[in-house]
């Protein structure tokens, strides 16, 4: 019996459980459903394997969904995976380089007394809001439309290593998410499907916002979506460069330039052993 160890973390409430493997090691896409499942298994929005680094990286980022499929990037989950990068030695102990699947990302970690990852800036690279690159299969991705029920909404696509769909709400508190997130991720405009961001100014610089995340459901946070709010509601002039978003976990900074920084925390819950 081959046994492997996850340690359960989360960043902002975005929970997921990250596994240190060799080059040689691997998970099967079902392995995700099955840890991930919240009544038969460990339970958490995501599964990250950290792999070997090369060509100068710390270590490689793999992300899997709690329906077996592969993620490009998540904002939260490289906290979590920062904080068991830097307890097995990798990095420097101030800055952590991930490859991962969109890119290179470098990691600028704060740590406490302990030695121990309490919170993380993220440089998440750049945004794009040209359709092919999101993907979207629209000829532009502003002022899109659904109406679901009577309800229509409204707003713009963006990607950031992932597609997003922005739409702003009067209330996100009241919005619709787990009825019509599921129609919305599969919105026939994206390709590859798209994750959901419910969004309203509260404040000056300051958004709230649920996120339904393709793949997975409504999440208590999203770090990607939280940048992809952040980029949307800037461009439309409604925010400035730097920017405080809120969720049902927490809250995220976000500082938006050529490239997009998202700071939040990560809390380390638990280890455990599970069967591979």
């Amino acid at each position: 019996m081959t046994t492997i160890r996850l340690s359960k973390l989360h960043g902002a409430g975005n929970d997921f459980l990250v596994s240190m493997l060799s080059s040689e090691q691997e998970v099967d896409d079902g392995f995700s459903t099955r840890v991930c499942d919240r009544h038969r298994g460990v339970g958490a929005d995501g599964l990250i394997v950290v792999l070997p680094g090369r060509d100068g990286a710390d270590c490689t980022m793999r992300l899997y969904n709690t329906d077996g499929s592969r993620a490009e990037m998540s904002g939260n989950g490289i906290r979590c995976l920062a904080w068991v990068a830097n307890r097995a030695g990798l990095g420097d102990g101030k800055r952590l380089v991930v490859d991962t699947y969109t890119g290179r990302r470098e990691v600028e970690l704060e740590l406490d007394t302990d030695g121990d990852v309490t919170g993380a800036t993220v440089d998440m690279g750049p945004v794009t809001f040209e359709p092919a690159e999101i993907p979207l299969d629209a000829p532009s991705p502003f002022e899109l439309e659904a109406t679901f029920h009577g309800v229509t909404y409204g707003g713009d696509a963006v990607g950031i290593g992932n597609p997003h769909l922005v739409l702003f709400v009067d209330d996100p508190g009241e919005a619709r998410v787990t009825q019509h997130g599921p129609r919305l991720e599969h919105d026939d405009r994206f390709p590859k499907l798209a994750n959901v961001e419910f969004v309203a100014v509260t404040g000056t610089d300051e958004l709230t916002m649920r996120v339904w995340e393709r793949g997975v459901g409504e999440t208590l946070s999203c770090g990607t979506g939280v940048c992809a709010a952040a980029a949307v509601a800037h461009r439309r002039g409604l925010v400035g460069e730097q920017v405080v978003v809120r969720v049902p976990g927490g809250e995220h900074r976000v500082e938006l330039g050529e490239t997009v920084r998202l700071h939040g925390p990560v809390v380390h819950v638990f280890d455990t052993e599970v069967e591979l």
